[in-house]
């Protein structure tokens, strides 16, 4: 079971019930296809542990109930509350991969400066570290991690994504 920390499946806002059961605010891309769950992941203290579904309930709405081997009572499963759920590996569909990567091509990426990196052309995959692949001026294409603690704004509207940029990285492009 392997962790993928860019497949959020959502966040555990609450302990529903008394049977040790936990309701996952679930992210809108799911909303609609809830996985068949096996295992998930938690981020505790910003590191991922793996934990086995013993049970799932979904309602349709945005809200799914999830019960994990092991942890039967309030008592056991309250610590978990505000935690993050993650997807394992063996969701990743190639084929939604890619039209999910398709979304943010032809973006503008600025620096949190306002300073026009350039479009992305394509988004690559590379150990489960997604790289944006941008065509800077000069026509010179540049890898930039595409992580969450680089990205400060993604607006649709206008197709542009500013992000924090470590000093020296463009650099090295």
């Amino acid at each position: 079971m392997a962790y993928k920390n860019n497949i959020l499946l959502g966040r555990i806002t609450k302990v529903s019930g008394y049977e040790g059961a936990v309701a996952v605010k679930v992210e809108k891309i799911f909303t609609e296809n809830i996985p068949q769950l096996e295992s998930v992941f938690l981020e505790i203290e910003g590191r991922p542990v793996p934990f086995f579904i013993s049970g799932l309930e979904y309602s349709g709405a945005d809200i799914l109930k999830l019960w994990f081997v092991g942890y039967d009572s309030v008592e056991k499963i309250s610590e978990f509350t505000g935690c993050r759920v993650f997807l394992t590996n063996e969701f990743i569909d190639e084929k939604n991969q890619n039209k999910d990567n398709q979304l943010l091509i032809d973006y503008y990426v600025y620096t949190k400066e306002s300073i026009l990196i350039g479009p992305i052309l394509e988004i690559i995959s590379n150990n489960g570290q997604w790289l944006l692949n941008i065509d800077s001026p000069g026509n010179k294409n540049i890898l930039i991690p595409f992580h969450e603690d680089f990205i400060i704004s993604i607006d649709k509207r206008k197709k542009t994504v500013v992000m924090d940029i470590p000093e020296g990285l463009l650099d090295i492009n």
